[in-house]
């Protein structure tokens, strides 16, 4: 595995030309945090992917918060009740503002999930609130959801990174200047350069310590690296490689720290291509990887294996013993190919498939050695590469065979097998972006969301789980450690299971720690 000790050659030899520098002195103001990609759309009603809902979260406030345990607790809605199945009540704080002095009220909540719902926003997340059949606000403080069906996730849709409210009146463009109640506010943004955030000095939960906040697009793993090092940046998340943190970790200038996380990164097929419909060669594709061989030889115990996408622990998760599993078996995976129809050419090649993945430095790393072990078994793998806003708008429209990502949130609850892969979910309405369609799956889906007792949900989802191990629509890879490096004087640093940016609410900014002499 030659591909992560390039890497680490690389971060070495660069840093030793960078050695006669000096580090930058760090504004005493502003917090720089490397981002690898600009969001898509800052209104979370919009944004779906992982910067739009990490950054999108620290500007608007959710109706409720998960916990460490993802169980809900109150946010902005200071308490709930539901009078019947369908009928959700939400009592709002009072108080509370947008950052541009309006009060936020229950007509705002109203606005909100209504322009998700009307189709006056083109948006994936509408489908969450698809059984929502009214919404009344008997009083400035009080919203009623009125559905046309019991839903059991409709808290989690209504939680911090999934749901915001917006003031009413906030239109499609609403993301180029987006105005919330949450604990910074938007200043600025430029494409693919970066987003600044300032306090919000009147947050209803009391305001941040940090004065502001700038998010720097750094696309490549090693420029992050050296910046750190140099203190030009001030905190990434998640955004190096697990070799680089290795070696990070020897920097005295910086504080490394790892957690398990809940983010799990996973392989998607587009199960209409004429060759990946056919389940024998999914499943072929899936005993043809060596997963421990890339944990071992890649993630060096950042990572732990998956076999849903739910994380470990989760009440909702499958154990392994009850899935249908795909250990690494070349001749397997050969025979599957041989029963589909696909025997070799005369150079051993018996299919030719390309995966699709954005630019991230590990994850291109991934796709080298599975091209590799997938051409032991006959499979010619081509990789594409992009940016990830090129990426990311051809796998919601469909055009890939196969494509590498994360899931950074939406899986901690077990309604992302609705999202993920209910035939009611194809874009832009969820992220069933591989087209897959199964009706024992969306049966299973519809009583889950229904049944009100969590015992009988659970056995509903590991159900939906067993079906999707055996069709394998998808192949979920490994859970990723939270590995954040931060400088010094960036302090009381505490990541969150998700992954998230929240710890940035509680970090200060120490101008007593001595930057580093290169």
């Amino acid at each position: 595995m030659r591909g992560p000790r390039i890497v680490v050659g690389l971060l070495v030899a660069v840093g030793l030309l960078a050695g006669c520098r000096r580090a930058r002195t760090p504004d005493p103001t502003t917090v720089v945090v490397a981002i690898e990609s600009s969001p898509e759309n800052l209104d979370l009603r919009v944004g779906t992917d992982a910067q739009s809902e990490r950054i999108g979260g620290l500007i608007f406030d959710p109706l409720v918060h998960k916990d460490a345990h993802y169980q809900m607790q109150p946010w902005l809605a200071q308490r709930w009740e539901q009078p019947d199945a369908r009928t959700w009540v939400f009592h709002l704080r009072d108080g509370v503002r947008f950052q541009d002095g309006r009060p936020l009220e229950a007509a705002d909540v109203a606005w909100t999930l209504q322009s998700m719902r009307d189709g006056s926003l083109v948006t994936a997340k509408g489908g969450a609130f698809a059984h929502v059949q009214r919404v009344e606000t008997p009083d400035r403080l009080t919203v009623v959801l009125y559905l046309d069906q019991p839903d059991e996730t409709l808290l989690f849709s209504l939680s911090d990174g999934l749901f915001g409210v917006v003031p009413r009146g906030a239109g499609q463009d609403f993301g180029l200047h987006p105005v919330g109640s949450g604990p910074f506010r938007f200043v600025s943004a430029v494409a693919d350069k970066d987003v600044l955030l300032e306090r919000n000095p009147g947050y209803w939960a009391g305001a941040p310590r940090l004065p502001r906040v700038r998010f720097a697009v750094v696309p490549d793993a090693i420029t992050t690296a050296l910046e750190l090092k140099k203190g030009s940046v001030d905190v990434e998340s998640n955004a190096v490689p697990p070799d680089m943190f290795r070696v990070l970790r020897q920097d005295p200038a910086l504080v490394t720290e790892s957690a398990p996380g809940s983010r799990v990164e996973y392989l998607n097929f587009n199960v209409t291509d004429p060759l990946l419909r056919d389940v024998r060669v999914r499943q072929a594709i899936a005993c043809a990887m060596d997963r421990r061989a890339i944990l071992d030889s890649i993630w060096h115990g950042q990572a732990t294996p998956a076999s849903t996408l739910l994380p470990r622990g989760h009440w909702a998760a499958a154990e392994d013993s009850q899935l249908a599993q795909y250990p690494h078996d070349v001749a397997r995976a050969e025979a599957l190919l041989q029963a589909a129809g696909h025997p070799p050419d005369k150079s051993g090649v018996r299919i030719h498939l390309s995966l699709k993945i954005s630019n991230d430095e590990t994850t291109r790393l991934t796709a080298i050695v599975l091209q590799q072990q997938l051409r032991a078994a006959g499979i010619d793998l081509q990789i594409r590469s992009a940016e990830f806003g090129t990426f990311y708008a051809d796998i919601t429209r469909g055009s890939f065979q196969m494509y590498a990502l994360r899931w950074i949130g939406s899986n901690e609850d077990p309604d992302i097998f609705r999202y993920a892969y209910a035939s009611t979910s194809f874009p832009p309405r969820g992220g069933n972006r591989g087209r897959y369609a199964n009706a024992a799956v969306d049966a299973l889906l519809q009583q889950a969301a229904e049944e009100p007792g969590q015992e009988q949900r659970r056995r509903l989802y590991l159900g939906v789980q067993q079906d999707l191990a055996k069709d394998l629509p998808g192949i979920p890879f490994w859970y990723l450690n939270n590995a954040v490096v931060h400088r010094r004087r960036l302090q009381q640093v505490v990541p969150s299971p998700s992954g998230s940016f929240d710890f940035l609410r509680q970090a200060v900014l120490s101008a007593d720690v001595p930057q580093r002499m290169y």
